[in-house]
């Protein structure tokens, strides 16, 4: 067989604000792949089926002096992010052709890999799309359901707040706030996304960029627990509102990811208020929760009882329109880059 373009997407140059498609990262075509002659040494072949688009990819965009808990992007090399592959030729005792595997990556319409490292092989038995494994049954739903058990202590009656409702990590946050039996206010960046935190259960439900934060949590509040996925003004907003002994899981920042970091003003509420505030990283928490998160959520999710959605862009040439989408909050739902069908 002839070799095929592999096409990929490359970390380019560090971005001092928004990440910018074409310079921030590019895509490029100049490698080719013999598909079923190229030297596998012991590894398997894998086809790139999904890519996730996260917010916290962001951060890995940066130079290699400066630390943080994930490495940051080579320059010349491929992004890596979650993503869904099939196996189409495997030299590995643990991995056959026709496999599906789920992990860490590469920005590439394949790769080879030498173990299963960064990868797992899984099942599908309820059907779903590929997709479905990166969004609500992949890290952000990890994300939702292992702090919320881990970090929440909630109680029936508490107010929870979530920022970024309508994302794929706040909107299962709602669902599981609501199966609780908590009141929940979440707020969103449009009008759609307004409705889709009351369509899959929220109380109150509003859009940040045109109405007053801290207007809605003084009417509806105080807030007993707040989901953070923003940071500055909203966390801002939310330790004024919160009642005494208040629980904030701290998830995401995205509001200083583009600009050097948000400025928060009243940290002192954390004392006055005596406020438990919990920052953590999901694969810390995935040996204790692993077992509970997939012998819930996926029947769940099968049956229709746990809603999601997906923003999917076609071809790996929009991986930069996605990261950019992220960071804008421009993106409709979770952001799937949909790379080839199985």
């Amino acid at each position: 067989m002839a070799a095929v373009t592999n096409g990929r997407v490359l970390f380019n140059s560090v971005p001092t604000e928004l990440p910018e498609p074409g310079k921030t990262t590019v895509y490029d075509t100049t490698q080719t792949i013999d598909l079923e002659n190229a030297p596998l040494n012991g590894g398997f072949l894998v086809k790139t089926l999904d890519l996730s688009i996260d917010p916290y990819m962001r951060g890995r965009m940066r130079g290699a002096d400066v630390k943080s808990y994930v490495p940051p992007f080579q320059i010349g090399q491929p992004l890596v992010s979650h993503g869904v592959g099939v196996v189409l030729r495997s030299e590995n005792s643990n991995v056959k052709a026709g496999d599906h595997v789920y992990g860490m990556l590469a920005h590439a319409n394949y790769t080879i890999q030498k173990d299963l490292s960064m990868l797992q092989v899984f099942e599908n038995p309820n059907n779903l799309s590929w997709s479905t494994f990166l969004g609500v049954l992949g890290m952000p739903g990890k994300t939702a359901f292992m702090a919320w058990k881990e970090y929440s202590s909630a109680k029936k009656g508490e107010t929870v707040f979530v920022s970024t409702g309508a994302g794929p990590v706040g909107s299962l946050v709602i669902q599981l706030a609501k199966i609780d039996g908590l009141k929940v206010i979440g707020s969103a960046g449009s009008d759609d996304k307004v409705q889709f935190m009351k369509d899959i259960g929220a109380d109150v439900a509003f859009n940040y960029k045109t109405t007053n934060i801290k207007e809605v949590l003084q009417k509806e509040g105080p807030i007993d627990i707040y989901w953070d996925n923003v940071g500055g003004e909203t966390l801002d907003a939310a330790l004024e509102n919160a009642n005494l002994g208040a629980r904030f899981i701290e998830c995401g920042m995205i509001s200083g990811y583009n600009s050097g970091g948000a400025i928060t003003k009243s940290l002192f509420h954390v004392v006055s208020k005596s406020i438990s505030m919990f920052g953590f990283i999901v694969s810390r928490l995935e040996p204790k929760w692993s077992k509970d998160f997939f012998a819930t959520i996926p029947a769940l999710v099968a049956a229709g009882e746990i809603k999601h959605r997906e923003d999917v862009y076609k071809g790996l040439d929009k991986v930069g329109d996605g990261l950019l989408a992220v960071q804008k909050g421009t993106n409709k739902a979770k952001l799937i880059i949909h790379v080839a069908d199985n």
